[in-house]
């Protein structure tokens, strides 16, 4: 067998790459310990030949999880060649990558990718003189096209037992290196001793503590690095930056040929427009409601409509109703079938649909490089109000679900931006939220095509006023880090990748309804069907009712007063589906027609508006809660943060209920009051309260007596 690591950076396309060489040969896991997604495949005629797609990178320092599985990846599996896939269109940044992966001592091969674009832009490169220069062999494709992957596969396999000289700095830094290597002899292996010296110079952390060296040896590498920095007058981590970026900007100026260097392309051309200062943001609202209004309004809800009132309001129950009494089944347990799972569950997969949409659409976006540009205008306005750009990538991956956009914060480097975006990460409107954004604006907003995307805004809302809030207090006052990122060329998103991204979440969303949901919706209809004395009773005499009307006067000022959606809500928690399956269950799961008259009657428009807002911006799902907690690394922290969410979905949940009865002129001084609070809340939050005072960690130190 063959072993090929497949490397590159984010955005360079090395998962089309991947996908052209194996086909269906793919297998789809997360690494041993972390949530970064696990890739490997087979070569479609070479059956010997397995590469492991290495997650997107753009250095093998260990500063995100997906750098930490690269590297510990190369440097202790050390497969047999490593396939260095490289976006010609940003060579500059992408060799950085590139001369890390040739000092672990295995082969490299140079796959420069978008040869096609090159062309279109002007661009040519000299890959023999490249090739030359690196000292690996250097191969231009194009993975979309499909150019060159022939050879490409033929070379994999030729170059499986060569070696290559390693890149070569300044001399003064290869002599350092060299006498680090010394010190390091017998302790690492030969083939790892570069790589181990460099990360030795660059004061890398995590070699520093996991390779066992004797104080003898470790204290002369010691003295080397600082003799280092006086002789350079820099930073170890900087001394290597510096070196390799020089040894790059040689490559580049005697490799790339620009021919159109002051020319415009027509990416550039559409970036004066959606980055434009002025119409970034009302480009960025017009984009969003035509997504939300594809997926739940038109195509989506056409097929939702369908599912919830042919599939799971007609086929599905009655077939199965004959068939439990041709079976005689006992009426309880009917009734667990009927109402339970196939109501309860149905009401979840009925949004399938819509989730599949928004996915598509959501992918579309984001292949053909949209979403990196709201990136880039998203983090212009974070700034201003205190937030690093990079929590914007974070609450992105949210919008499919709050857990993986938890675990991406691991990215950002200040730990206190870090905590505040674990915090607000869930405030955006996940799949799971998508059934209850579907339910109120197809029930009590049918003619509205503004709220379902109100709920994404509401959500961005609820993150920027919350930076501005958060970063005045002690937790979490300091300055913000800057967020450097590279803005692909626009380009047609490529069909199969769409439809694998939209499948693959909407699969995700499926399976859930089939465990955790399945489980949850016969949890609730034996309590909306038993009571204490364990006795088969009406839903008004039932274990629910009863915990359910404990909470209705402290949701009542919210316009939910009504046990029916108390009980949704906590059994949201649980996961953000079962509010809506079990407010199913619990109007004993009738038709969709009579279901709609029941949520009708029950709840008022804009009662209904703010069980959706508060639904939004409350604690998460215990998933997502559990990932906080092991994110935060205590638990003191979690509760923070879910108190924290919990408040502020009431207080907005509070004003928008009670200013919708003062709007309809049939009000109380309650009514008022309760506006009042929470506006005076916010004002306070927002302008009135000042910054608290930053304490550096010396004063600190000093003030403990330290």
């Amino acid at each position: 067998m063959i072993n090929v690591a497949l490397a590159g950076n984010a955005n360079c396309g090395k998962t089309t790459l991947f996908n052209a060489l194996t086909g269906a040969n793919q297998f789809v896991g997360n690494w041993p310990g972390v949530t970064v997604e696990k890739k490997s495949g087979q070569l479609k005629k070479h059956k010997d030949v397995v590469i492991q797609d290495l997650p997107g990178i753009y250095s093998l320092s260990p500063y995100s999880p997906e750098e930490v599985v690269s590297r510990r990846y190369l440097i202790d599996e050390r497969p047999d060649v490593i396939v260095n896939v490289i976006d010609g269109t940003n060579l500059e940044r992408n060799l950085y990558l590139t001369l890390q992966l040739m000092e672990t001592g295995l082969p490299v091969i140079c796959a420069v990718n978008m040869v096609d674009l090159l062309k279109k832009q002007g661009k040519r490169i000299n890959l023999k003189k490249m090739e030359y220069l690196l000292g690996v062999p250097v191969i231009g494709i194009s993975a979309l096209k499909k150019i060159n992957l022939d050879v490409l596969i033929d070379m994999m396999i030729e170059e499986k037992h060569k070696e290559y000289s390693f890149p070569k700095y300044d001399d003064r830094l290869e002599s350092a290196l060299s006498m680090i290597e010394d010190q390091l002899r017998g302790v690492v292996s030969d083939e790892n001793l570069r790589f181990y010296a460099i990360k030795f110079f660059e004061h890398d952390d995590d070699v520093w503590e996991n390779v066992a060296l004797d104080s003898t040896r470790r204290s002369k590498i010691e003295e080397l690095v600082k003799t280092a920095e006086k002789v350079f007058g820099d930073e170890t981590g900087s001394i290597v930056a510096n070196a390799r970026y020089d040894f790059i900007a040689r490559i580049v100026d005697m490799s790339v040929v620009n021919e159109k260097d002051f020319v415009m392309t027509a990416s550039d051309y559409v970036d004066m427009v959606v980055t434009n200062r002025i119409l970034a943001l009302p480009i960025f609202a017009l984009v969003m409601w035509l997504v939300y209004y594809i997926s739940i309004q038109t195509i989506g809800g056409a097929g939702s409509d369908w599912v919830n009132d042919v599939l799971f309001g007609e086929l599905v129950p009655n077939t199965a109703t004959a068939l439990l009494k041709s079976w005689h089944v006992a009426s309880w347990m009917q009734g667990l079938v009927i109402d339970g799972i196939i109501g309860g569950v149905g009401a979840v997969l009925g949004f399938v649909p819509q989730i599949a949409v928004l996915f598509l659409c959501l992918g579309i976006l984001e292949d053909c490089g949209y979403m990196a540009r709201v990136a880039f205008v998203m983090d212009r306005i974070f700034h201003r109000f205190n937030l690093s750009g990079k929590s914007f990538i974070p609450l992105l991956i949210s919008t499919g679900c709050g857990v993986p956009g938890i675990m991406s914060t691991r990215t950002i480097e200040s730990e206190k931006d870090r905590k505040m975006t674990i915090m607000l990460t869930t405030f955006m409107p996940c799949s799971a939220k998508l059934t209850i954004i579907g339910l109120i604006s197809g029930t009590f907003f049918p003619h509205q095509s503004w709220v379902a995307p109100s709920a994404y805004f509401i959500g961005m809302a609820a993150v920027v006023c919350s930076g501005i809030f958060l970063k005045k207090t002690r937790l979490f006052a300091g300055e913000t880090q800057p967020f450097v990122m590279e803005l692909p060329a626009y380009h047609f998103p490529k069909v199969l990748n769409i439809l694998r991204y939209s499948y693959e979440r909407s699969i995700a969303f499926i399976q859930k309804a089939g465990t955790i949901i399945f489980a949850s919706m016969v949890l609730i209809w034996f309590l909306s069907s038993f009571n204490f004395k364990m006795q088969m009773v009406s839903q008004q005499e039932s274990m629910l009712k009863t915990i359910g009307s404990i909470f209705v006067p402290i949701f009542k000022p919210l316009g939910f007063g009504d046990w029916h959606a108390c009980a949704a809500v906590f059994a949201g928690l649980i996961a953000k589906e079962n509010c809506i399956s079990t407010i199913q269950v619990t109007f004993g799961n009738p038709s969709n027609a009579v279901f709609d008259k029941l949520m009708l009657s029950h709840f008022s428009s804009f009662g209904a508006y703010s069980f959706l807002v508060f639904n939004l911006l409350c604690a998460p799902c215990f998933a997502a809660i559990g990932a906080m907690n092991k994110e935060f690394g205590d638990y003191k922290w979690t509760l923070r943060a879910v108190g924290y969410q919990t408040l502020l979905a009431y207080l907005a949940a509070l004003v928008i209920c009670q200013s919708s009865v003062i709007l309809s002129g049939s009000y109380t001084w309650l009514n008022v009051l309760g506006v009042a609070i929470g506006v005076l809340i916010f004002a306070y939050g927002l302008a009135i309260k000042r910054p608290a005072k930053i304490v550096d960690a010396e004063s600190q130190l000093a003030k403990e007596g330290i």
